[in-house]
């Protein structure tokens, strides 16, 4: 396998974690989001949509990390499965994962957040306001979804998609200065997550960026 990466891409991030937990062995390919290698005619053949992250699986080729993550998942059934058995619980947890991939990360990604200083000329701290803001209404929501749900993780005692959807989200809002005090589920399940070697092996700062 192969996969197209840049180190602090939250969505390359996710599938990293999910590769580890999988036990799979990949290379990584960086693309760098900030030369524009993502918007090269060479990245472009892989994802026209010259996003982040790509993942290369022998003849396949797949984007959209939270898809990549679920086709690890029914590709390598037994190990770390990352959804319950249980229909409705498969829900919850997809509901919480899809909280963070499809509401808070989409409007506070490099390119949004580039449109919004080189386009739109806001400054510095209006930058910064605008990501806390996407990120604390999102948490809202997902604290009270985890005062049901967690155990020691998103959602009881086995690591789900939705944690891996959620670290790389907390990875950013400690990077921009979210007060996170308000949020004891969510800072209590990424503790928890961010001691196990699958993600300690995927965190940005393990990566080789050269």
């Amino acid at each position: 396998m192969i996969l197209y990466d840049y180190f602090r891409s939250s969505a390359a991030y996710r599938v990293r974690i999910a590769l580890n937990l999988k036990e799979l062995d990949y290379q990584q390919q960086q693309v760098s989001l900030i030369d524009g290698e993502q918007r090269s005619a060479e990245h472009l053949a892989r994802n026209p949509q010259g996003f982040i992250p790509a993942l290369q699986d022998g003849d396949l080729l797949l984007t959209q990390s939270i898809a990549i993550c679920e086709y690890l998942d029914e590709r390598c059934p037994n190990i770390s499965p990352f959804l319950p058995s249980s229909i409705d619980d498969r829900a919850k947890v997809r509901a919480m994962a899809l909280l963070v991939a499809c509401d808070i990360h989409p409007v506070n990604n490099l390119r949004m957040l580039k449109y919004l200083v080189s386009e739109l000329g806001v400054s510095s701290e209006q930058k910064t306001d605008w990501y806390q803001h996407w990120i604390y209404q999102g948490f809202d929501a997902l604290e009270q979804m985890l005062a049901e749900s967690a155990g020691d993780f998103c959602f009881g005692n086995q690591v789900s998609l939705a944690d891996i959807s959620l670290v790389p989200q907390v990875y950013n809002a400690y990077r921009f200065d979210c007060d996170m005090s308000h949020y004891p589920n969510i800072t209590r399940v990424n503790e928890n997550c961010i001691q196990l070697a699958p993600f300690i092996k995927a965190h940005p700062d393990q990566q080789v960026t050269g």
